[in-house]
């Protein structure tokens, strides 16, 4: 389903946090630190999470020209939650990854499934619903970055229909961000799929 009640703000949190945190390390070192973050960042409705028997077992965030699931993880808000220094330091990080979805272009803003659920499909499914929220909204195409380390999710978007577009390589920048590449994957909306 697209969005969740707030309630469920800090399980949302926590999911992206197992995925992303080892990402985020270097602008957030603490963990604690790095789930308040998420957990006052996120914006609901720029998301599609799957829940088994209550309990939110996975989110898939995505980003328009409208704005983004991790729209609060601005300069203010950073500062907000972190203080000045460490909000400094953390924005000018999350500025190495900072993607704009271009016009009629959905941009994905991760995929994160709590880890007892993974090899269950959660993952694929909340992936097809951003594609038909991308085809039910006159979106041409939905982008993605994968990081050179993530096979598992490279072989999953290639099954879906993505297709590599581009490829970047920054092994000086490894020890920052805790990958040294990433490839640009792209799906093309073929209405007549849907």
């Amino acid at each position: 389903m697209q969005g969740w009640d707030t309630c469920h703000s800090e399980a949302v949190a926590e999911l992206y946090e197992v995925a992303f945190g080892t990402k985020f390390a270097k602008a957030i070192s603490r963990k604690s630190d790095r789930i308040t973050v998420f957990n006052n960042s996120f914006l609901p409705q720029f998301s599609y999470v799957a829940s088994i028997d209550g309990v939110i077992t996975g989110v898939a965030g995505f980003q328009t020209q409208k704005g983004s699931f991790t729209g609060g993880l601005d300069f203010n808000g950073l500062v907000d939650c972190l203080g000045f220094i460490k909000g400094v330091k953390a924005a000018l990080i999350f500025s190495l990854f900072e993607r704009k979805a271009g016009e009629k272009e959905l941009l994905m803003d991760g995929i994160a499934v709590g880890e007892q659920y993974r090899g269950l499909g959660i993952g694929s499914q909340l992936l097809d619903e951003i594609i038909a929220y991308a085809a039910k909204n006159n979106y041409e195409s939905v982008r993605l970055d994968v990081i050179d380390s993530n096979v598992r999710a490279r072989k999953l978007y290639e099954a879906k229909g993505f297709v590599a577009t581009k490829s970047e390589y920054y092994p000086y920048l490894n020890w920052l961000v805790g990958f040294s590449g990433s490839t640009t994957m792209i799906y093309k909306i073929n209405k007549s799929d849907f």
